[in-house]
């Protein structure tokens, strides 16, 4: 959950720890002064946790609080970080979870059930896919993905074996978004051909790279798994991974899986768009990080345009939301904030309707693995996939990116065919950069080609470079099934079967 702060998850209060985290409205907040369920172990889920730390310490606190669930295996490659937590989670249930830092011990378990895992970005897939080859219902982190096909295997994994996988999109469930999108579906909002999703959080450098030493108690070759075994060049070790293209996916990835989820929802579009531009940079500050804190996407559905934009330097919000997802409709506007709450205006500003309530989205995952109803599910894979992958394309363009001035910007974006105010979208970028002293004529904006995809293929149109990406070379025996290992890498991939 991006707007979450993470802390150091206490050893003596597992729960406590993880409300503290969440953000206001959660169900956590609510249950934080009830007494833990009294759990029965005959009828227990048996879960897995895989990856503990920053998110994974809510997934904890979720299962421990879940009438149907026990802890059974507590999963990272980093030992010690395992080690302390299950020590927490032992004070919490009567039977220790067992601890492990090779997840397919825990896979090859066959009294598990289901596995809950909020890895890196990089593990996301092939974990899943891996639990659910092993006969296990799956609980995967947002993005779903760390590149577009390997979410499509997930789904078709998912669908073959007749397994049961929610994507971390929480909003799925929140009561003030679905109340919302009801809002905007019943046409009380007038037409609506335009959704813009933010991200504008303060990311920090991670500092200089350099020539760092992998923790002691971190099983590097585990905890790089599908990924090439780079030297380590961030000082911090955990969660900075986020901002190097290797493993993680900028806030692109990270935040925009949720709002993006939620604006194509609210627009009613549910495949890849047709097209997809991006531009943007990492601006303020030169350090390890290689994904952009300053980036807008746009993507085109037909008659109806979707935009994210990140802002990872100090900012102002946008008609009051830093993080969240605003509507244009003929007959006014919506402005979702978080992840519980938000409002319609008239065209005037006028307030109209308040959108407000929480849900549970680890609760619902539970109901369709006990009903053994897919269908039940708030967030299914292939929702997870769809809204990853609009992520995934505007960092491709970003990455296929030249630098330009901004007046060649400007030129390249009046020619779109687009309901969005190009204009006024790269104006307040610029003076967004301006007020945190970004020079453009030292530092140029990146701004990357057009993309022309084929959504039904799931491709990517007259750009091999850009087809490429699509995938990655996995190293072996990591692999995603359908996709290449290293020196088995087809430059353009074909098309995966439906």
């Amino acid at each position: 959950m991006g707007a979450c702060t993470r802390r150091q998850f206490l050893e003596d209060s597992v729960l406590a720890a993880v409300v503290a985290t969440l953000p206001a409205g959660s169900l956590l907040a609510a249950e934080k002064k009830k007494k833990e369920p009294v759990k029965k172990a005959a009828h227990l889920l048996q879960v897995a946790i895989v990856g503990v730390g920053g998110r994974g310490s809510d997934h904890i606190g979720e299962w421990l609080k879940n009438p149907h669930t026990h802890i059974a295996y507590i999963v990272d490659a980093d030992k010690q970080m395992g080690q302390q937590k299950a020590a927490a989670v032992a004070r919490r249930q009567k039977v220790p979870p067992k601890v492990v830092q090779d997840m397919r011990r825990a896979f090859d378990d066959k009294s598990v059930d289901f596995i809950s895992t909020a890895t890196p970005n990089h593990w996301h897939a092939l974990c899943a896919i891996w639990a659910m080859q092993a006969g296990k219902d799956v609980y995967v982190e947002k993005p779903a993905s760390h590149n577009i096909r390997e979410s499509r295997v997930m789904v078709q994994t998912a669908r073959k074996l007749n397994r049961i996988c929610q994507v971390g999109t929480q909003c799925r469930s929140m009561r003030g978004t679905i109340d919302a999108i009801e809002y905007i579906k019943a046409g009380k909002l007038g037409e609506v051909k335009l959704a813009r999703g933010l991200c504008y959080k303060r990311r920090r450098s991670i500092g200089p790279k350099g020539h760092y030493e992998v923790p002691k108690s971190v099983d590097y070759n585990l905890w790089c798994g599908p990924s090439h075994m780079l030297p380590l060049t961030r000082r911090r070790f955990h969660y900075d991974w986020h901002w190097q293209r290797e493993w993680g996916n900028g806030d692109m990835g990270n935040q925009g899986p949720h709002q993006m989820d939620i604006a194509r929802w609210g627009l009613g579009v549910n495949r890849l768009a047709d097209s997809a531009i991006a531009y943007g940079g990492r601006l303020g500050y030169e350090d390890a990080g290689d994904v952009a804190n300053t980036e807008v996407g746009i993507f085109e559905f037909g008659d109806k345009t979707l935009v994210f934009e990140v802002r990872g330097l100090k900012t102002d919000k946008l008609r009051g939301a830093g993080v969240g997802v605003i509507f244009y409709g003929s007959k006014g506007y919506i402005v979702m904030t978080g992840y519980t709450s938000g409002a319609a205006f008239d065209l005037d500003g006028k307030l109209v309707e308040r959108f407000h309530g929480g849900g549970d989205h680890f609760g619902n995952f539970v109901d369709a693995v006990l009903a053994r109803n897919p269908r039940l599910l708030h967030a299914d894979i292939l929702e997870g996939h769809i809204s990853c992958a609009h992520s995934h394309l505007a960092n491709i363009s970003y990455y296929l990116g030249q630098k330009h001035s901004v007046a060649e910007i400007k030129k390249t974006l009046d020619g779109l065919k687009t309901h969005e105010d190009v204009n006024d979208c790269l104006n307040r970028t610029l003076k967004h950069l301006a007020a945190n002293g970004v020079d453009l004529k030292k530092t140029p904006l990146t701004l990357g080609p057009m993309l022309k995809i084929d959504g039904k293929n799931e491709t990517i149109l007259d750009n091999p470079a850009a087809c490429a990406m699509l995938t990655r070379q996995y190293r072996a025996p990591f692999v995603v099934p359908g996709c290449p290992s290293e020196g088995q890498f087809d430059r353009v991939p074909s098309p995966l079967p439906r």
